[in-house]
């Protein structure tokens, strides 16, 4: 059953691409399918998957401007051991052109479905901010994964983002749900980052992934060479850290299941 995970954040620069990215290849190295989506104009996902941005014939934008079937935009980023849905610069014209668009908001779970059943996890790389490619992705995540950098604003914009996850439960998306929150670059000899971990832990319990990112500079290597941190250094501890989240995940998702699968008290 295919897990759909939008992996977003207001806050620009906590490491929100470089877990899309790592966290593919690291569900992909556990024999998982994976197809990694790269909705940000940036198109940082698609440069650190080792496929570039400048050279796309189609993008996301084409899928969702230009009724482009979603496999024949799909590449297969071999090295990296996953699909990918590249995105460029084009998506800054597909947020304007969308406004004026019936429907606008469920225009990517429309056009995913004829393939989603071919993967075990999507992940969605949101834009660093609110606007309709997020919501479009929150519209077709079943969760959303969030990576926290453990500094002093953390709290305050994760207050704002699990308000918009409860407005697009109510609005567009029922089923939507937090898939956890983890924490990113983190600095052990910083004491402002404990605290902030120890709040996070305090305040959401369960929710919050045992496993820690840390701060690693083979991790911040790795996308000028266009490869996932395993590929690039795969005994590096940013590597090792990418691929304990990515067994976490999949606990997760085994729980869950066998949880479903219980019969109910009398």
């Amino acid at each position: 059953m295919t897990r759909i995970i939008a992996i977003t954040n207001q806050k620009g620069g906590v490491g929100k691409t470089t877990t899309c990215v790592n966290l593919a290849a690291s569900l992909a190295a556990t024999r998982r399918s994976v197809l990694l989506i790269d909705f940000d104009p940036q198109g940082n996902a698609t440069m650190g998957s080792g496929v570039d941005k400048h050279e796309l014939e189609t993008s996301a934008y084409h899928l969702l401007m230009e009724d482009l079937p979603v496999e024949q935009i799909i590449v297969d980023a071999e090295d990296a051991g996953y699909h990918l849905l590249p995105g460029n610069s084009d998506l800054t014209a597909a947020e304007v052109q969308l406004m004026q668009v019936a429907g606008r908001e469920t225009r990517l779970r429309e056009r995913l479905a004829p393939v989603a059943d071919r993967y075990d996890y999507i992940l969605i790389d949101c834009p660093p901010s609110l606007n309709v490619l997020t919501v479009n992705a929150l519209t077709a995540a079943e969760a959303v994964l969030i990576p926290i950098q453990c500094e002093y604003y953390a709290l305050e914009g994760l207050s704002a983002l699990l308000e918009t996850v409860d407005q697009i439960r109510a609005a567009v998306n029922p089923e939507l749900q937090v898939e956890g929150l983890l924490r990113t670059m983190f600095d052990a000899r910083n004491n402002l980052a404990t605290e902030v971990s120890d709040q996070l832990l305090e305040h959401f319990g369960d929710s919050v992934y045992r496993t820690i990112i840390p701060r690693n500079v083979r991790l911040a290597e790795a996308p000028s060479h266009g490869a996932p941190i395993i590929k690039y250094d795969r005994a590096s501890r940013g590597a090792i850290a990418y691929l304990a989240l990515a067994g976490e995940l999949v606990r997760r998702e085994q729980d869950r299941t066998q949880q479903s699968q219980q019969p109910a008290r009398a």
